[in-house]
């Protein structure tokens, strides 16, 4: 029984995205989410902001960093991103984190 407590505990730790895209900019055809880079900095090559990837997610658990990462790309691959890099990673009260991330696409 403690095991099996400890199994459910273990997999409480969620990644959940809202997606706030940039007015005016063009739409592009979704990439492959392998191909979008994860940033920890805006990038130095010239790009287009496409919108903003806000993550909620879990503290205790954490979720894995490769988790967060897959979810930024995925959400930034929808709308054709090059790569996505983190603005802001805040603790909020409550047991959660945010983290937002800019999707962009090089020129």
């Amino acid at each position: 029984m403690k095991l099996l407590w400890l199994l459910l505990l273990a997999g409480c730790a969620y990644v959940e995205a809202t997606t706030v895209p940039s007015v005016g900019v063009t739409r592009f055809v979704p990439v492959d989410p392998s191909k979008v880079q994860v940033l920890a900095a805006e990038p130095k090559q010239r790009h287009e902001r496409l919108g903003e990837v806000i993550l909620q997610t879990s503290r205790d658990p954490a979720p894995a960093l490769a988790d967060i990462e897959h979810r930024l790309s995925e959400e930034a691959a929808k709308w054709g991103a090059s790569a996505v890099y983190i603005v802001r990673d805040i603790m909020v009260p409550g047991n959660e984190r945010q983290i937002v991330g800019i999707a962009v696409r090089y020129r």
